[in-house]
């Protein structure tokens, strides 16, 4: 398994295709890190839509959306489940962040989180609004998630001054 990103340094840039519910509608396009530059990004990887613990982090993370908002951030949630599985999922929970389909699990590897047998471990990166990471937890077993607290926290300490 790759180290991935280094605290401190510029992350490496990608594109996804994704969606993201808004009201009724689930708009599906592709997302490029580099494009968010000016924000937090949360970057969320979870092994699968509609696994127990992946429902319970990603909602938690849609209902503290304001939050988010307020620190000037974004989440996004990153899975090697398809585009049409997300929709599924963005929409049984009313999650409210943009799902991104890293299928062939590139981008899992590219930041050192793909694993044999479960496919992605659960991590989280905080990627300032330069592009630089700020923040990191992989998780070795991911039974448990950083929670909405803890990211509000690490995040309002990297907000543009």
């Amino acid at each position: 398994m790759a180290s991935g990103p280094q605290l401190g340094q510029l992350v490496q840039d990608f594109t996804l295709p994704g969606g993201i519910l808004t009201d009724d509608a689930f708009e599906r396009s592709d997302f490029t890190l580099s494009k968010a530059r000016g924000r937090a990004v949360v970057l969320a990887f979870y092994p699968g839509d509609n696994t127990p613990v992946c429902t319970k982090q990603l909602c938690s993370y849609s209902s503290g959306f304001e939050t988010f908002e307020g620190l000037d951030a974004e989440v996004w949630g990153i899975s090697p489940q398809g585009v049409d599985s997300h929709e599924a999922f963005a929409r049984a929970h009313g999650l409210r962040m943009p799902l991104l389909a890293d299928e062939g699990r590139e981008i899992a590897k590219a930041y050192g989180v793909s694993a044999p047998g479960i496919g992605v471990r659960r991590a989280i990166f905080l990627v300032g609004p330069d592009g630089d990471l700020r923040w990191k937890h992989v998780a070795l077993f991911g039974a448990t998630f950083q929670s909405l607290d803890t990211l509000a926290g690490r995040l309002s300490g990297i907000k543009v001054a």
